[in-house]
């Protein structure tokens, strides 16, 4: 075999040998991706299998009192607890149990996201005044 025809089947092997290392890394071929395309696309739109968190409970506090009676936030062990507390009044909002504490300003709000875990009840109140804003249950 002649040189020029040596180096030529060389790097003809060397060409095969990268094309075939990039494609076993990228997982066998165009349908990986695409298959890691759809599944990402399907987790950004709430169509996978991640669940999608329903929208923050919202707790509207005037004259020191929640508006509408106490609130009811009800979740699932391992769920994650989501609420914001508006208020008219300064005060510190306390998650009993959790002992979780935020102050929020006068015509402020505050919001909470923790994870659910610890089943049970637990007052959320205005930690000054002793005023129960909502009653936070985590189904076990």
């Amino acid at each position: 075999m002649k040189t020029g025809t040596r180096w030529a089947v060389l790097g003809l092997v060397i060409v095969v040998a990268v094309v075939a290392f990039v494609i076993a890394q990228s997982g066998g071929g165009s349908s990986s991706s695409s298959s890691k395309s759809t599944t990402t696309q399907a987790k950004a739109t709430g169509t996978g299998t991640a669940p999608v968190q329903p929208p923050a409970k919202v707790i509207v506090v005037r004259n020191a009192k929640p508006v509408g009676g106490v609130q009811d936030i009800n979740v699932k062990k391992g769920d994650q607890v989501r609420f914001t507390v508006q208020s008219d009044v300064a005060d510190e909002i306390h998650v009993h149990g959790y002992n979780f504490h935020k102050n929020v300003a006068k015509n402020g709000s505050v919001s909470f996201s923790f994870p659910a875990t610890i089943d049970g009840g637990f007052v959320i109140e205005l930690e000054s005044r002793g005023e129960q804003i909502a009653a936070l249950k985590v189904q076990p």
